[in-house]
């Protein structure tokens, strides 16, 4: 058994700091422990009738084996435990293996050998948080799930190893253990030894008694021990899953989560919860409340940061968290967001998958709607009339859904939890959402925790266009509920599918949030939740005037490449036997992905006199040139359309979103790559537009075969097809995935994976 290294101690602080204190303190302890250890050792030479058989066992060395416990618990991919100093990382309801060294044999009958286990700064029995285990001559470890235990496993001369259960119910995070040695009978000699190292446990959702338990073997190797996935974007009619190393084995991530943990101030007795850890994770990913991991961004404005769209994954965002001192990395926005909170909760052992949802509702008055207000003209008034309604649609949010049991809940809402880091409102004066059952999103039970009313009103509230309208009493008049808008499409990453070429690997789980739209289903729900929210109730009683017999349909844009025209259409059709005078507005703008408008494209204001019967189609064309220097973030362009019928008083709206669509990174990989040996990978694609690329940059990584890693590139000609070459070494066998994207001031986020196979050596 080796020894296990000794760290190093020093100070840089001030002669007055705390920490030199307690540098000098913790010295001079070490040197009355150093000074008993030599009178002790010359009394039992000098004094032929002191027996040493008679002294307290003493520790000379421990180890807690952590390569192969971690193959029982399923914790071996970790780079922690592969260290040259391997760091022991434990699930907890499993037992593991432990040895101790001590000077001399133990003796069962006269030697008193307690192990004691304490987690946090304050170890409290009565809280949980402290463990004594006195070693017993037993034969089995307990049966109890909820109990610590321990027996000897075997004796081999002065080397007894131990076998010591962790309860299901445990606290997850670090937890330090103490060597405690007495003789029977004897209370004045005891001797104490600290284990170096610090142990991990995390949660277990192989142990069917675990809160988290996930049974199926394929959805644990997805939503646990995958390394790599797909955070979705681009719009309900073309959903784009952007690839994403999760990265949660690198040996950056659990020392960061720990960390973060501790920022949260979740009591130390709370963080066997499932429930309480889920809710700290989504507050303390977003730096919003001072201390947390990521700033958030959502204009174009990201100096002194990297742009998140540039992020590729979360291993380079801990690693410079980390490199900081624990100051907050910038910048973040939802994807990236989910995607971190992905890597947190499979370290820690959680079920974790990011989920989209198309067209977002962001309804900030609890009235389960998104009320917007349109002038005369057409042109939407920002804040409502009173300058304090800030409801927005998304384009589309990312947030995520955890696995695990509710007991704080009626029986039928286990499963998917919905928590969400991005800060949108806050939750108990921290920003934050969630745990929110997805079931009780789904019946719209609003009165259970956490924060179900505004996760159900991001996929259930109703759209309200209110225009200018001299003959209504406050100024306004509704042109309709939009009841079909709103969570258009909500999708996840297909756990038993992965598709580098395209996105065949998507999965619509929309019915597990909403009842097919207009069903008498869905509108129950909806019901059911309007009936705990007082505020909605006056929206859902609002009266429809007037008779309805024009029918309008704007069309909806699917796929449009990057650099290419598009045209704004809505067909008109009078279905009645009289004239009908129409007036129409059509606009087209781009907009950030959280809804907000960033520049007018076009206008166009049309009146038409329709005979009975009439069709007639409405068309703006917005052309490249129009749109290429007015694009934010995710190339979104936002079309509205707006009439009202003379005749009737009849009045309709409707909008839409998509997305322009870029091209995709082409990855190569070349040779057969072997673990230790160099091998290259090629990344191209071919310049879609008139103009040259600058500010260009190439941004490359892949668990197991290349850290993070960003190469800055020169500018790309138009029409030209560009090829950047990458060599890395991989370090593990494996299917692995590598990662590539390009980035410049013109065109972002062109994006490409490859799954690699690695021999080993």
């Amino acid at each position: 058994m080796a020894k296990p290294s000794v760290p190093g101690a020093g100070t840089t602080e001030i002669w007055s700091s705390g920490e030199y204190r307690n540098y000098v303190r913790d010295m001079m302890t070490n040197f009355g422990s150093q000074y008993n250890r030599r009178r002790e050792a010359e009394t039992s030479v000098s004094d032929p009738g002191t027996d040493a058989q008679v002294r307290p066992l003493k520790v000379d060395l421990s180890d807690f084996y952590a390569r192969d416990n971690a193959r029982d618990h399923h914790t071996e991919q970790f780079e922690l435990v592969q260290d040259t100093t391997p760091t022991p990382i434990f699930r907890r309801g499993l037992p593991f293996f432990f040895a101790v060294r001590f000077d001399r044999q133990f003796d069962p009958i006269s030697d008193v050998i307690r192990l004691q286990f304490g987690f946090g700064p304050k170890p409290s029995v009565n809280k949980g948080t402290r463990v004594i285990l006195p070693v017993m001559d037993q034969k089995e470890l307990t049966s109890d799930a909820n109990r610590w235990d321990v027996r000897v496993y075997q004796q081999d001369g002065n080397t007894v190893t131990f076998q010591v259960q962790i309860p299901v119910s445990a606290q997850v995070g670090i937890w330090r253990c103490n060597i405690q040695t007495n003789r029977t009978g004897r209370r004045d000699a005891r001797n104490d030894f600290r284990c170096e190292e610090d142990i991990y446990v995390l949660f277990n959702p192989w142990c069917k008694d675990d809160a988290v338990y996930l049974e199926d073997e394929g959805l644990r190797r997805e939503f646990v021990l995958n390394e790599s996935g797909k955070v979705w974007m681009g719009s309900s009619g073309r959903p784009e899953g952007k690839r994403w190393i999760f990265g949660q084995f690198d040996d950056v991530v659990l020392p960061a989560i720990m960390y973060l943990l501790e920022l949260s101030k979740l009591n130390h007795a709370d963080r066997g919860n499932g429930v309480h850890m889920a809710r700290a994770i989504s507050a303390v990913i977003n730096a919003n409340d001072e201390n947390g991991l990521l700033v958030g961004c959502w204009g174009d404005q990201f100096e002194f940061g990297t742009p998140p769209y540039a992020w590729t994954g979360s291993v380079a965002i801990f690693e410079q968290y980390l490199k900081a001192g624990g100051r907050p990395v910038k910048f973040g926005q939802c994807w990236v967001f989910s995607a971190v909170v992905v890597t947190v909760c499979r370290a820690l052992g959680i079920p974790c998958r990011s989920v989209t949802n198309y067209v977002s509702a962001h309804d900030t008055n609890a009235s389960l709607t998104v009320d917007k207000y349109f002038d005369r003209n057409g042109e939407e008034i920002e804040g409502g009339p009173d300058g304090d309604c800030y409801d927005y649609c998304w384009n589309f949010h990312v947030w995520n859904e955890v696995w695990m049991t509710r007991p704080d809940l009626p029986s039928g809402y286990d499963g998917w939890q919905i928590i969400d880091a991005t800060p949108q409102e806050a939750s108990d004066s921290v920003y934050r959402c969630g745990p929110a059952s997805v079931e009780a999103v789904r019946r719209g039970e609003v009165g259970f925790s956490y924060d179900t009313p505004f996760v159900f009103s991001e996929v259930n509230a109703d759209v309200c266009h209110f225009q200018e309208d001299d003959t209504s009493d406050w100024g306004f008049s509704r042109l309709r509920i939009n009841q079909y808008h709103v969570g258009r499409k909500i999708v996840t990453k297909r756990h038993n599918k992965d598709d580098d070429e395209g996105d065949t690997d998507l999965e619509d789980i929309t019915s597990q949030y909403k009842n097919p739209e207009g069903s008498e289903a869905e509108r129950l729900a909806v019901f059911n939740a309007v009936r705990g929210v007082p505020k909605a109730q006056q929206y859902y009683s609002f009266p429809r005037k007037g008779d309805e017999d024009v029918h309008f349909d704007l069309v909806e844009i699917d796929n449009i490449p990057f650099g290419q025209e598009f045209s704004v259409t809505v067909h008109i059709q009078n279905k009645s036997g009289k004239l009908r005078t129409i007036s129409a507005m059509l606009s087209a703008s781009t907009v950030y992905y959280t809804g907000n408008t960033s520049h007018r494209l076009k206008k166009a204001n049309r009146e038409f006199v329709f005979q009975a019967n009439q069709r007639e189609t409405l068309r703006i064309i917005v052309t490249a040139k129009e749109y290429l220097d007015k694009l934010v973030d995710k190339n979104l362009i936002k079309i509205y359309a707006i009439a009202n019928v003379k005749e009737t008083g009849q009045t309709w709206s409707e909008e839409d979103d998509f997305q322009l669509q870029k091209p995709k990174l082409n990855v190569q990989v070349h040779g057969n790559p072997q673990v230790d040996q160099v091998c290259q990978a090629t990344f191209s694609f071919l310049n879609p537009l008139s103009q040259p690329l600058t500010d260009c940059s190439f941004s490359v990584e892949g668990p197991g075969l290349q850290r993070p890693k960003i190469v800055r590139h020169r500018d790309i000609q138009p029409g030209e097809l560009v090829t950047y070459a990458e060599h890395f070494r991989p370090k593990k066998e494996g299917e692995r995935k590598i990662v590539g994207a390009f980035n410049s001031k013109q065109l972002t986020e062109v994006s490409g994976s490859k799954t690699v196979s690695v021999k080993g050596q």
